[in-house]
């Protein structure tokens, strides 16, 4: 046997000794104990089915941005999306600042007045310059606000998501275990992952 086929053996029989070692934890003698044990976990686990949830999670985070998190417990995203719609708003203020600056200096030069880039008669930017610097920030202004509505919008589907998801019912029937088979017309080993869904 190949080096890499003895660790492979030994990783597969190491994580099946592993799985099975977690199986019976919560074994107790008496079966009334592990009926009430058994029956608090589920009622823990799973949320009866609200069919406006997702709905309402929705709404809630287009009223508020982040009020649809909270309304599915997930708090510790409310700052991101805060963080997300403040970069966006943040930078095109910044931007707004900036394209205001070079418009108002491109019209004082179409009117005849001194700019800020004009000192002393002379012009530190010129007229192609200003105009150039125009519509970079114009066009910054607009990725901005892209941005921001990008994360106002991603903000409403993530709560419309999470609260499906939330009411998915995963059950204890669906299990991953590794497979070691016998391949009869090579005469070799096959390895695998066998994934099993009891009804």
């Amino acid at each position: 046997m190949k080096i890499s086929q003895v660790f492979t053996m030994l990783f597969f029989l190491l994580f099946v000794i592993s799985l099975t070692a977690q199986e019976d934890t919560l074994i107790s003698e008496n079966p009334k104990i592990e009926e009430s044990i058994s029956e608090e976990s589920e009622e823990k686990d799973y949320k009866p089915y609200n069919a406006l949830a997702p709905a309402k999670a929705a709404f809630y985070s287009a009223i508020l941005p982040g009020l649809g998190q909270a309304y599915n417990g997930r708090y510790w995203k409310i700052p991101l999306v805060y963080a997300g719609i403040g970069t966006g708003v943040y930078f095109y203020i910044a931007n707004d600042k900036q394209w205001n600056r070079y418009r108002d200096a491109y019209k004082n030069r179409l009117a005849g007045r001194d700019d800020e880039f004009t000192i002393n008669g002379d012009q530190k930017i010129a007229d192609a310059a200003l105009i150039r610097a125009q519509e970079l920030y114009r066009k910054n202004k607009e990725i901005s606000i892209l941005v921001t509505a990008g994360f106002y919008i991603l903000n409403i589907i993530d709560a419309n998501v999470d609260a499906h998801l939330q009411q998915f019912n995963v059950s204890e029937d669906l299990s991953l275990q590794p497979n070691l088979d016998f391949n009869n017309f090579t005469g070799k080993s096959q390895y695998g992952l066998s994934l099993n869904y009891r009804f």
